[in-house]
């Protein structure tokens, strides 16, 4: 898969070096003493209540978890904030990859994968399929408690195998800014988006489908192949993959070892005695409340990259703004949403190819990335596989790409004109 992968940037390379070079301005630096507002902030018109859960919840997302409060027995990270950290609390994979020290930490023997690395995003692993050959999909968490200092002695369990790296599907953070808003867009105007433009769309190739709920049929809308339906159950099941702490919605160990599985479940729990709430409702209320990003100032170079992201058909998936509905929170109801995603899932082809179904997605289907925020990211696509952002474009088109027609019109621009959508990407 490695060889496909490193065969495939080089190709998509070779096409940029022929079609003319330009360059990512990448992750956006503060020109003209003119920036934009800081990312990590509550959205505007909370009321007093809200923006202390806002706070609360900040305060809690960022702990540090200890075997003793429910870390493991196997795990990714042991801190929310550690995951989504850059450009701040909330965000996306940081600069130094955190799950290097995490690895050792407190004692721990555990040996670094080799597609972790310190420079490079923090990543989970999936297996496509089980020893059987039948589908998996399921996350295969990277390191385990045995021999740290706070993990039970006789606790013995080993780190999965890695080493099939043809069935290895990774995946990195992705940021959760703006979340509450994107809860807040009712089923009916993302179906009314998705059935907008049929004929450019039918032009350009595109058609996309939603992921829903097997019980109520609703859109679901959170991760890679929108497979999470709603923060709270995105959090339980992030704090309970990615960290091994049992909650409310996920209340049994993933590994129940008894030497390594001591603690009373579920170990995060609202506490009636006190009417403390759960970690999990914790983060739920922290991203709700987190503002979305806000673009950079425009300049003539990025209105014309604009333009022509419209003109060549990006927005047929990226939707530039969206409405949320009614929401009992302020500062959520009836506001812009703009997030430049339809969050539909889309066929990518097979340069895009995990092998893993969730829902109604397969292998190729991924939800449409918003791209506010790209301005602040460090790594592209679903595994981070590049930092580039014109790699990652031209990495859209391969067998069975929906957005073939959209990559060949990038293609089709000259020099300069690829240039402004780049600025324009990187200004939002």
């Amino acid at each position: 898969m490695f060889t496909s992968k490193i065969l495939t940037a080089a190709l998509g390379l070779a096409c940029a070096a022929i079609l003319g070079a330009q360059t990512d301005p990448g992750p956006r630096q503060p020109q003209g003493g003119q920036a934009p507002p800081p990312a990590g902030q509550a959205i505007r018109g909370l009321n007093a209540a809200d923006m202390q859960a806002f706070q609360n919840g900040k305060t809690t997302f960022s702990e540090v978890e200890t075997v003793t409060t429910g870390l493991g027995p196997r795990f990714n990270m042991d801190t929310c904030a550690g995951c989504h950290a850059y450009p701040t609390t909330g965000g996306a994979s940081p600069l130094v990859n955190p799950q290097i020290a995490v690895a050792v930490k407190n004692g721990a023997k555990n040996q670094v994968p080799p597609f972790v690395q310190s420079t490079g995003p923090v990543r989970v692993v999936r297996f496509k399929q089980t020893p059987n050959g039948q589908p998996d999909g399921g996350v295969h968490d990277l390191f385990v408690i045995t021999d740290r200092a706070d993990a039970p002695a006789a606790c013995n369990i080993a780190q999965p195998d890695f080493s099939n790296t043809n069935n290895l599907s990774l995946r990195i953070p992705t940021p959760l800014f703006g979340l509450g808003l994107i809860e807040s867009i009712t089923d009916t105007a993302l179906k009314n988006n998705l059935a907008a433009n049929a004929a450019r769309k039918q032009a350009l190739g595109i058609q996309g489908s939603f992921n829903t709920s097997a019980n109520d049929g609703t859109i679901t809308r959170y991760g890679w192949k929108a497979q999470n339906k709603s923060l709270m159950m995105f959090s339980g099941e992030a704090y309970n993959v990615e960290m091994g702490v049992t909650n409310e919605i996920f209340p049994q160990e993933r590994e129940e070892n008894p030497a390594c599985a001591t603690n009373s479940l579920p170990e995060d729990h609202m506490n009636l005695t006190t009417g403390k709430a759960a970690d999990i409702q914790m983060f739920s209320m922290f991203m709700r409340m987190l503002a979305p990003p806000q673009p950079s100032p425009a300049n003539q170079s990025v209105n014309n990259g604009r333009a022509l992201f419209d003109s060549i058909g990006c927005t047929m998936c990226h939707t530039p703004s969206l409405q949320s509905g009614n929401s009992s929170f302020d500062g959520l109801s009836n506001q812009a949403v703009n997030m430049y995603s339809d969050l539909a899932t889309h066929h990518m082809g097979q340069a895009l190819n995990d092998g893993v179904t969730q829902g109604q997605a397969n292998g190729q289907d991924w939800r449409t990335a918003p791209l506010w925020g790209l301005g602040d990211r460090l790594f592209l696509l679903h595994d981070g596989r590049t930092k580039d952002l014109a790699q990652a474009i031209l990495l859209h088109d391969s067998q069975g790409s929906e957005a073939h027609q959209a990559t060949l019109n990038y293609q089709g621009l000259s020099v300069s004109q690829k240039q402004d959508l780049l600025n324009f990407l990187r200004s939002l």
